[in-house]
């Protein structure tokens, strides 16, 4: 019996180096590596020994078997993967590998060190997936000695406060991380912010003045934001701001959120936009066991929402979550599931999307034109009302949020609601003492290496801006550490004039 790859796949593809016959794809090299929501192993090639699901950080693999009913699906939606014509192996030959065994690609070495190379001193600020991948990466890999520093309390960044807390098994990726935080050759910093003019910090220069290079895995702090009038009001809160309630971010106060309104707004089809609706529409009781911070707990109970109103610009068929989060938010139980059907394009969509396409999740799905003017839901219901093909206008109310308008097939027209929740992407935000591009919203950099900035690096999103999952980041670090050790290998890294201990004293007199 195969294993088979589900919802929570990080793409990180630690379970592809530890495949004995290649059958989990794409894997990294491979064209389409990067670009898919997940990965994929092929049951025709599968031979069950397990290796995968040992190696898994996220417990997303199991055995098609054992797949609960919310997850059943995953069994032909990895087998799908490779029906495709362009999966099909080539016929081996009678020297090549077994009528199911995928081809291996040639062996690659894409960095040589000197064998004098010696250890270097190197700071990573910020202790998310990026930042950790980098720790990973040098530590495993070369003789450095690593300071991890993170201004929060708790290391994990997106990790521990950006991911919902019901999704615990994406969250144990911050234990593959943990070993890290104690390896002999780290040491972390927390409470510990660089920027500013020294006070309660230390400066972008006096982190360079001890270390040989420093990278920067601060990721995108703050919020895309609508542009409409009324985005101000009370009541139109960002996902960010949300989210980080939920995990109890030590920034955001316990009464920042308040769900005393029957109807809520959610403007973006993104995954956060999916994570939010479903803490909003979740019995209480189901995450009474989890890492949900008390008072978002408490909050709950006392709710009054009944609805939540998913918003999107586009279709169906371009939403910007993915197929599997979309999955899990169908076999949530409880909330009812509605398409607002005012626009013919959307139900033609959805009825034309192909059996992988993320379109065809919604088949099924109830369909009927809202009358908006009519309380939310039906009594003792919740209801989840994707409304596709339609933006936010304006956020209308005296002060408080009455109502959201929005465009339509129709022409404009008001949702009354007394909560909007904007989760229409992240934005990086300037980093003291580094250049800053004000229309990427990243820190200019060549492969990670920060433009007119000897010595010092960006990974995840800072570098990139903020796309890609968990997993992206490996390979987003694999690049920025390798630009490090070629510069650290070609002599130009600025020679540190502070020593490690000189930090540590330094650090443990700022620390706020």
């Amino acid at each position: 019996m195969a294993f088979a790859i589900t919802q929570t796949c990080c793409t990180d593809a630690t379970c592809v180096t530890v495949c004995p016959v290649n059958c989990i794809h794409p894997a990294p090299g491979e064209r389409d590596f990067g670009s898919t929501e997940m990965l994929y192993v092929d049951p025709k090639t599968c031979i069950d020994c397990g290796a995968c699901a040992d190696a898994c950080p996220v417990d997303a693999v199991f055995p098609v078997d054992r797949l609960a009913d919310g997850q059943r699906e995953y069994a032909g939606i990895n087998a799908a993967y490779f029906e495709r014509p362009e999966a099909a192996p080539a016929p081996p030959d009678a020297d090549g590998p077994g009528p199911n065994l995928h081809e291996w690609g040639e062996p690659a070495f894409d960095r040589v060190l000197p064998a004098d190379f010696g250890p270097l001193r190197v700071a990573i600020v910020g202790t998310g997936p990026a930042g950790m991948y980098a720790a990973e990466d040098l530590l495993l890999h070369t003789r450095a000695e690593v300071t991890l520093i993170d201004r929060l309390p708790v290391p994990g960044g997106l990790v521990r406060y950006g991911v919902a807390p019901d999704h615990p098994s994406t969250k144990k990726i911050g234990d593959a991380f943990a070993r890290f935080h104690t390896h002999p050759r780290a040491r972390t910093h927390l409470r510990l912010e660089v920027g500013g003019d020294g006070n309660g910090n230390v400066t972008a220069e006096e982190l360079a003045a001890h270390h040989d290079a420093v990278i920067y895995a601060v990721g995108a702090a703050t919020d895309r934001r609508l542009g409409i009038p009324g985005e101000d009001r009370t009541g139109c809160v960002s996902a960010t701001t949300f989210v980080a309630w939920y995990n109890a971010h030590p920034e955001v106060a316990p009464d920042a959120v308040d769900l005393s309104a029957e109807r809520v707004v959610v403007v973006g089809n993104g995954n956060v936009a999916l994570d939010v609706t479903r803490i909003l529409v979740s019995d209480p009781e189901t995450l009474a066991g989890t890492e949900i911070a008390g008072h978002a707990l408490e909050e709950l109970r006392r709710s009054k929402v009944r609805e939540v109103v998913l918003l999107g610009r586009r279709g169906p068929e371009h939403a910007a979550y993915t197929r599997s989060e979309l999955l899990a938010l169908k076999h949530l139980p409880g909330p009812d599931l509605l398409v607002d059907d005012h626009d013919p394009r959307i139900g033609a969509a959805i009825d034309a999307a192909g059996p992988n396409e993320k379109a065809s999740v919604l088949r099924g799905v109830a369909r009927e034109s809202v009358d908006w003017s009519a309380p939310p839901g039906a009594a003792g219901r919740r209801r989840i009302v994707f409304r596709f093909r339609s933006g936010p206008v304006e956020v209308c109310g005296d002060g408080d949020i009455r109502a959201v308008r929005v465009t339509g097939a129709d022409g404009e027209l008001e949702i009354q609601a007394g909560m909007a929740l904007r989760a229409i992407g992240y934005r990086g935000a300037p980093q003291p003492g580094l250049p800053f591009d004000e229309v990427t919203r990243t820190v200019p950099n060549e492969a990670g290496r920060v433009t007119g900035r000897p010595g010092t690096y960006v990974v995840g999103w800072i570098k990139r801006g903020p796309s890609g999952g968990i997993g992206a980041n490996r390979t987003c670090a694999a690049e920025t550490v390798g630009t490090l050790l070629a510069d650290a290998v070609a002599g130009v890294l600025p020679a540190p004039t502070g020593g490690q201990r000189a930090f540590r004293r330094l650090a443990r007199r700022r620390r706020r």
